[in-house]
């Protein structure tokens, strides 16, 4: 579909939205301080570092740093320098907390992660670890949708226009043959943008017919009586695509190696004992989500959920490169120059020293 510049407007003001206030606040909320982990008493600090500021959302997709938060794995790994954290609910405001410098390393998915890029034109952050893959699926009423084709005509819900699930969503309905104009929604299917935090209850009122979500969001659909239509997954080569990254303000990178490199093997021993122990795992997530926002999932929602995401170091660089493509097709995105947004510098010295093998940045590596 033709790209328009009101499309561009308006997709350039959702990714300069401020950040708002640091505030205590609930699952879903806009950021929240945490300042549970305490550094380790009589260690030393890493580059000298009183702390480090580490933000992350509400997700089950931001795994790696529930489980690392609530796990100890990077107040470890820091030792004499507290780790701090922000709870975020939105790409926009971690970007924004990233470039005003009250952020040093976020945990991030892949469009805020190219919109910060390309709108500083490279200056501010860059991708420097790989979370998570999958956890992304279409849940629809099965009283009114019934296979892929009858998604023509319903109302599906994204979380946020030009949002990671809203390019994807926007793309699997171009390869349909469908046509939908990107910024209004309106088209062969009706896009509703909606908040995570109130689709289930648009789901249960049948103002929509199905989303394309992440989870727990998903999960939280089939709880309502939806049914999975398609996992996301399934569209992407081996099941592989990124779903969220680590991303580092590239000054605090420059000026703190020693702390970007303790996160990333925070990130990659965290990984590790969260694929092999995922029961444990997922129960020290729903911990960290309730310590964050005052409310556990429960089962019925939480153990779906956990089983579609997969946690890996590596970036899935090409995936990040096809997705940026896809929001390009949509009209959603000026053609964008990814060399450099990512610096696997350090994760490959870390996955090395654990005897792992190395990761690929699809040759957008920064020289």
């Amino acid at each position: 579909m033709p790209a328009t510049s009101a499309l561009r407007r308006a997709f350039a003001v959702m990714a300069a939205l401020p950040l708002l206030t640091l505030a205590a606040c609930g699952y879903g909320s806009q950021a929240k301080d945490d300042d549970t982990a305490k550094a380790v008493a009589g260690a030393e600090k890493v580059d000298g570092l009183d702390s480090v500021r580490i933000g992350y959302f509400g997700n089950l997709t931001h795994g790696t740093a529930l489980v690392g938060n609530q796990k100890g794995f990077f107040q470890k790994e820091l030792g004499g320098t507290e780790a701090r954290y922000a709870v975020f609910n939105a790409g926009p405001s971690q970007i924004e907390a990233l470039n005003s410098g009250s952020l040093d390393i976020g945990f991030i998915g892949p469009s805020p992660a190219v919109n910060g890029y390309t709108k500083s034109d490279g200056k501010n952050l860059r991708i420097v670890g790989g979370s998570a893959s999958g956890g992304v699926k279409l849940v629809v009423n099965p009283d009114k949708v019934t296979s892929l084709k009858d998604v023509r005509g319903k109302r599906i819900a994204t979380p946020q226009l030009g949002n990671t699930q809203d390019v994807a969503f926007l793309n699997w309905v171009a390869e349909q043959g469908w046509k939908v104009d990107a910024q209004s929604g309106k088209g062969d299917v009706t896009v509703v943008r909606s908040d995570n935090k109130v689709t289930p209850d648009a789901f249960r009122s049948g103002s929509v017919d199905g989303a394309w979500v992440p989870e727990p969001t998903a999960s939280k659909l089939v709880a309502e009586g939806g049914k999975v239509l398609l996992d996301e997954a399934a569209l992407w080569p081996d099941g592989k695509f990124v779903i969220t990254n680590i991303v580092v303000r590239q000054e605090f990178l420059k000026e703190h190696p020693k702390a970007v490199e303790a996160v990333l093997k925070a990130s990659a021993e965290t990984n590790k004992w969260i694929n092999a122990h995922p029961d444990e795992a997922k129960a020290a997530a729903n911990a960290q989500l309730e310590t964050d926002s005052g409310k556990a999932l429960p089962a019925d929602v939480l153990d779906p959920a956990w089983k579609s995401i997969r946690f890996t170091d590596d970036p899935l660089a090409a995936t990040l490169d096809a997705q940026a493509e896809h929001a390009v097709e949509a009209g959603l995105l000026e053609q964008p120059d990814l060399t450099g947004i990512y610096d696997l510098t350090l994760l490959n010295k870390v996955l090395k020293a654990a005897g792992e093998p190395a990761v690929d940045d699809a040759g957008l590596g920064a020289e």
